[in-house]
């Protein structure tokens, strides 16, 4: 894990910093003053005691779960508060300024403020006897910032610390400060919009077609994404990252239509709303080269972001360092807030290695680098994560060693498929460097389960954190559908540990931070991208329970023809339908339905060859247990079974010594095992992948007397409509009728 590195201190860099010297603790000198003592401190440079975990497990979810904030800093994270007030302890400038922004909050006059310091006056500390009590003849205020503290703010302590921002950002002039970027970053919330962010109700009122997408439409909240984007990339991208765009597209001789589409899609992550497109074709099957495109509008969309932010920052360092002589003016102004509490603003969550280095090296192809060759660690990062060489040898003893595995699986599964890993990135000047230091990196590209591993981490060792998660401006996760067989819980832990108060400061500029950082409403501004081939219900909970953008959502709407039609056997599929009261009853409703309905006709088989499909793991736990409980002839093909075990049950339900056979969706997906012996089909719980029905009823013996039960409910209906059609599904759910047949 990354470690977190302290800002160097550098000949000539005076900034407000915490005291490391060991003393009287800030709030015993304040109560020396006749203050009341103050119980949670900061200590050493460390951020007040936050208690690591919530009831729920989730590490300071009740922070961002408290009541609503109404004046400026007084809703935020007691933490951060003591933070503040121990930096005024130490600093009356920062304390003055600290004091105004929260008369301002209350609405207070100037005259009012001046009646209170009159009349404070007397029985306060002098500047001189403050400063002279905490003894640092080096820890001056920002009165004394010179042309070294632009360069320190953001170093990480390396040797090119000097150059730690991108090419483009030391022009003043070229900010615009009319760009999305700004008008989203620098809104305030109203305390009843927060309260409502809190407990959203969405409601989708605008409908736009995609006509690139049969039976498709876009929805969303707020108001209407506007049908013609335009020329939305000349507007809003900086000038080289689209001189850049443009020239790649013209060496690679781009289509208009497919430039179209690229605008389409930056122009509709530009609004930073939360974004869910979960009916893309993939790069791995045919006929999904729009994937590529989306690729490309969602990365033009965090490089400008990234680029915009570190403009912003030096742009405001350049005017600090000319407004020395008015501190007073330059510390009690809003337009020097512009940081986060750590540098990381952009995470990517993907499944695999092999789609990292995808996304990766496109990257690197779309920044505007001086020279393409200055990207650090790129030899490590190709041989790490499957470079090209390797992938294409990956792909050619997949195709040698299953031929009739499918196209789409030798794609995915032909490079690195690792899916543990967690990747930092940070530009510069003049470099792109990978594997950077977590807490001085831009973007992290991290698997699900990579960030888990981190999370579990601090559980065990206290000197570790993940608070390089705290500032999270965009999260994109790409190739949800791979993640859905992985462990999408995973996904949800991420999620819960989002823009968190920190727990150690990490040589943060306390005076810069933005307010709703310090508000503990981050999570308000995040924007989510989620992309993936189908929709499931964790998918859905997720873009519903965490996405909380107060620019509202936009979401793909789609209806299906289903899959039928690609069945090539002439086979009678019963579909039969159990209705279960509620949600949590699912799951016993339809294991209930299986031991009375459906079990007793199929234990007394004397032919066997009885193939139960199941979704999930949790369902195929729980039928395992049930035919042993029956003393049932059966084997079993799960993604945890042993390889020597597979190839054994599989010869054993080929002749017959096993009657019958469990298999999951997960083990097809990693495998795409072709199954000999199969006569009766029952699919306990419909694929979650539409093309895996018919792949798995493709497999039954043609010559035998072949047979299909579908078991669902009105709770699968995402699945169902993908299989055997939107129009079909709605009928199959509202009907008085409990069994259907398909042939």
């Amino acid at each position: 894990m990354g470690k977190p590195r302290t800002i160097s201190k550098k000949k000539g860099s005076k900034r407000p910093k915490i005291s490391h010297k060991p003393g009287p603790s800030p709030a015993e000198k304040l109560s020396k003053k006749g203050k009341a003592e103050r119980t949670n401190h900061v200590e050493n440079g460390r951020l007040g005691e936050v208690s690591p975990t919530s009831s729920s497990g989730c590490s300071f979810e009740e922070n961002l779960d408290s009541g609503p904030v109404e004046h400026g800093y007084s809703g935020g994270d007691s933490s951060v508060l003591n933070l503040l007030d121990v930096l005024g302890s130490s600093n009356p400038k920062l304390a003055a300024m600290y004091k105004k922004r929260q008369r301002e909050q209350l609405g207070l006059s100037s005259s009012d403020e001046e009646e209170e310091d009159g009349r404070s006056a007397s029985g306060s500390m002098s500047d001189k006897e403050y400063t002279d009590e905490e003894g640092s003849g080096n820890e001056s205020g920002p009165s004394n910032l010179d042309e070294n503290y632009a360069k320190e703010i953001m170093d990480d302590g390396d040797e090119e610390s000097t150059e730690d921002y991108p090419e483009d950002c030391s022009d003043e002039d070229d900010i615009e400060t009319s760009s999305s970027f700004d008008s989203h970053l620098a809104r305030s919330l109203m305390k009843e919009e927060v309260d409502n962010l809190k407990d959203p109700k969405w409601k989708y009122k605008w409908e736009m077609p995609e006509n690139n997408i049969i039976l498709s439409k876009w929805t969303g909240t707020g108001e209407p994404i506007s049908k013609e984007p335009g020329k939305e990339m000349d507007a809003s991208l900086k000038e080289k990252i689209h001189k850049n765009w443009k020239n790649i597209n013209k060496a690679s001789a781009s289509s208009a239509t497919n430039s179209s589409r690229e605008n389409f899609f930056f122009s509709l992550f530009n609004t930073y709303r939360d974004i869910m497109h979960c009916n893309k074709k993939p790069f791995y099957v045919k006929g999904g080269e729009e994937d590529s495109i989306i690729m490309d509008a969602y990365l033009l969309h965090i490089l400008n972001h990234i680029y915009r932010t570190r403009e912003l920052v030096i742009k405001n360092d350049t005017k600090l360092n000319k407004l020395q002589g008015g501190t007073k003016e330059v510390l009690g102004s809003d337009a020097y807030l512009d940081q986060g509490f750590t540098r990381p603003k952009v995470l990517f969550l993907l499944p695999l290695r092999s789609i990292a280095l995808r996304v990766v090296l496109r990257l690197i192809q779309l920044t505007p680098l001086t020279y393409k060759d200055n990207v650090a660690h790129l030899d490590r990062f190709t041989e790490e994560f499957g470079g090209i060489n390797d992938e294409e040898h990956n792909k050619k003893d997949l195709s040698s060693q299953g031929r009739s595995k499918p196209a789409d699986f030798r794609t995915l599964f032909g490079g690195n498929n690792n899916d543990h890993f967690v990747l930092g990135i940070k530009f510069t000047k003049r470099t792109m460097k990978l594997y950077s230091d977590f807490y001085s990196s831009d973007i992290i590209v991290a698997s699900p389960l990579g960030l888990v591993t981190k999370i579990g981490e601090t559980e065990f060792d206290k000197e570790k954190d993940v608070d390089y998660l705290s500032s999270i401006e965009i999260v994109v996760i790409d190739h949800a559908d791979v993640i859905v067989m992985q462990n999408w819980t995973h996904v949800n832990t991420v999620f819960d540990h989002l823009n968190l108060t920190p727990s150690k400061q990490h040589g943060t500029d306390i005076m810069r931070i933005r307010p709703w950082y310090l508000d503990g409403q981050a999570r308000f501004y995040r924007q989510t991208i989620l992309l993936g081939s189908y929709l499931n219900p964790d998918i859905n909970a997720l873009f519903n329970r965490f996405c909380v953008n107060y620019e509202g959502k936009a979401k793909l709407v789609s209806e299906y023809k289903g899959v039928l039609p690609k069945i090539l056997l002439q086979v009678q599929q019963i579909y039969e339908r159990f209705n279960p009261s509620s949600i949590i009853d699912a799951d016993d409703a339809r294991l209930d339905y299986f031991c009375k309905k459906v079990f007793p006709k199929i234990k007394d088989s004397i032919e066997g060859g009885i193939m139960i499909f199941i979704s999930s793991y949790f369902e195929f736990v729980r039928i395992r247990n049930f035919l042993k409980s029956q003393n049932a002839s059966f084997c079993l093909l799960g993604e945890y079974t042993k390889q020597s075990d597979i190839s054994r049950a599989r010869v054993w339900f080929f002749e017959g010594k096993r009657k019958i056979m469990l298999y999951t969706e997960r083990a097809h997906f990693y495998h795409r095992y072709k199954i000999r012996g199969i006569q009766n089909l029952i699919i306990y719980s419909l694929p979650e992948r539409e093309e895996f029905y018919s792949e798995v009823i493709n497999m039954l013996d043609a010559s035998r007397n072949m047979m299909c039960n579908v078991l669902f409910s009105r709770f699968d209906l995402l699945k169902l409509e993908r299989i055997v059609g939107t129009a079909a599904a709605k009928r199959m759910l509202s009907s008085d009728k409990d069994m259907f047949v398909f042939s």
